[in-house]
């Protein structure tokens, strides 16, 4: 009987396991439960939950607004807005505090084109390019533009005999120069580069004088050449001894000036103004402010720089900058007549010279060669120039390659930094053979240049000013690239024999 009894009880467990193994179906599983079929492996039951059919749908709009109306929703409502009010106008009080407080910025003057950077002079075109002409000079743009240059002097090129006023032919080009083609096809380069070209129309540049014995009668006929030149898109004249004329015949030089202002007055402000300039080989402040004012050029040119004294030098810059506007201040050492920049400094103050007249309020400008230390020949101011691709290159060629390279880099800083170009002119130190000076504009940057022009002996400068810090930054070093990034104390400089440094230091307000 027992026996029995458990062989019939094994058979019931049996029966339910197997039960068990089979699926559910859809009826027995009910509504809630999807049963798939079973996989009998390990004994692992796969059981699929459907997702809920019911989702939670949120308040109705009667619910929300039974809810919404409730004196505790109300409260919050406004608290939240005057919050936000109060947090709008809190911003709203700080910025216009901040407006109020900040520095505000200086207007910046108003300049021509030729304040905004150097000029560069081609007195003898063909001694300029291999080609010897107009063309030669075309090809070189992009060379000249790499220097950042504002502007090309050319010439003369008319046509001229020495000393005879009868061959005299001011809208005529010289075949030596090129040809009215050429020299169209130049301008339009120039120009597509942002250069502009000022034509020297120095009537008797082949004679012993700039002008010929009449000179009334010469400046009479300046009147339709600068018309002529004006219409072939010509964006300046030069003259030398300009002060020569303007008192010999100051009403017939009155109508050369009124022509080129009138001519401005014209046009709009900015590029397509006029520039008249002259040159005058005066050296004094007196003198120079005398020509300014006889002749009315916008530039002019002198001999200023070229004085032996740095006294004399920083006296005429402080006099004429607290005379007049920086942008009819121009400064130059070399020039068609006078010569190279090396030839007049020495080739150890070549570089000490371009950080001089890039620095200087005022444009600066640059006689061809200036650049790469290019000396006159004997009894010849105007030597062949020398590139890179020349057959007449010597073992100069290094150095050449030097002078260029601190000459771009220096025309380069001016061309960016307002305190440069049109900022403040600050004297700190004047010595026979050295000075010192800051260029400031507003909240830019700052810049000190400190020059020694002495031959052997180093010189140690005490700058102190309210003007200037501490201790400033090394920028440029005429004698060592090593000096460049060192910050020196300004109250003890030191300046080596015929060095030149320039140092940068922050706006502090």
């Amino acid at each position: 009987m027992s026996n029995d009894t458990e062989v019939d009880m094994k058979d019931v467990e049996l029966n339910e396991v197997e039960q068990e193994k089979q699926p559910m179906t859809e009826g027995e599983a009910g509504n809630n439960y999807a049963i798939s079929p079973v996989s009998e492996k390990n004994g692992i039951v796969n059981v699929k939950i459907p997702e809920e059919e019911s989702k939670f749908t949120g308040l109705s709009k009667e619910e929300l607004m039974r809810v919404a109306g409730t004196p505790g929703w109300v409260k919050v409502r406004w608290a939240l807005l005057i919050l936000f009010w109060l947090g709008w106008l809190g911003m709203l009080a700080g910025a216009i505090a901040i407006i109020i407080q900040a520095p505000r910025c200086k207007p910046l003057p108003e300049m021509n084109w030729w304040n905004y950077g150097p000029l560069y002079q081609i007195g003898d075109v063909n001694s300029f390019t291999k080609s010897s002409d107009l063309k030669g000079v075309a090809d070189k743009l992009q060379t000249i533009d790499e220097l950042k240059m504002k502007g090309l002097i050319i010439g003369p090129i008319h046509v001229s005999s020495a000393d005879d006023p009868e061959e005299l032919k001011l809208t005529e080009i010289s075949k030596e120069a090129g040809d009215l083609t050429q020299f169209q096809e130049l301008i339009k380069a120039a120009h597509k580069r942002g250069i502009s070209v000022v034509l020297d129309l120095t009537p008797n540049y082949k004679g012993k004088e700039p002008w010929f014995a009449d000179a009334v009668s010469t400046v009479v006929k300046l009147e339709p050449a600068l018309v002529h030149w004006l219409k072939e898109g010509v964006d300046g004249f030069l003259f030398y001894d300009v002060e020569k004329v303007s008192t010999a015949a100051p009403p017939t030089w009155k109508d050369v000036e009124d022509l080129i202002h009138e001519h401005n007055e014209t046009e709009s402000v900015g590029k397509s103004k006029k520039v008249l300039i002259g040159v005058t080989e005066k050296s004094s402040p007196d003198e120079i402010i005398a020509v300014l004012n006889k002749t009315g050029v916008d530039l002019l040119l002198t001999g200023a720089l070229r004085s032996q004294s740095t006294l004399d030098v920083a006296h005429t810059v402080d006099r004429l900058y607290s005379t007049y506007n920086q942008t009819r201040l121009a400064w130059n050492i070399g020039g068609r007549i006078s010569g190279h920049l090396a030839s007049l400094v020495g080739l150890a103050k070549v570089k000490l010279s371009q950080l001089l007249l890039h620095t200087l309020p005022g444009t600066p400008v640059f006689n061809y060669g200036d650049e790469i230390g290019l000396e006159d020949e004997e009894k010849d101011k105007n030597p062949t120039m020398v590139w890179d691709d020349s057959e007449n290159v010597t073992k100069r060629t290094d150095e050449f390659a030097t002078y260029r390279k601190f000459f771009k880099t220096m025309s380069e800083k001016r061309s960016k930094e307002r305190s440069l170009q049109h900022g403040e002119y600050i004297p700190l130190f004047n010595s026979t053979s050295a000075m010192a000076y800051v260029r400031s504009w507003d909240q830019n940057e700052r810049y000190l240049i400190a020059l020694n022009w002495h031959s052997t002996e180093a010189v140690t400068l005490q700058l102190k000013h309210a003007e200037i810090p501490e201790y400033a930054t090394v920028v440029f070093s005429t004698s060592d690239d090593k000096d460049v990034d060192k910050v020196l104390n300004l109250a003890q400089l030191e300046v080596k024999p015929e060095q030149g440094i320039m140092l940068k230091f922050p706006y502090n307000p």
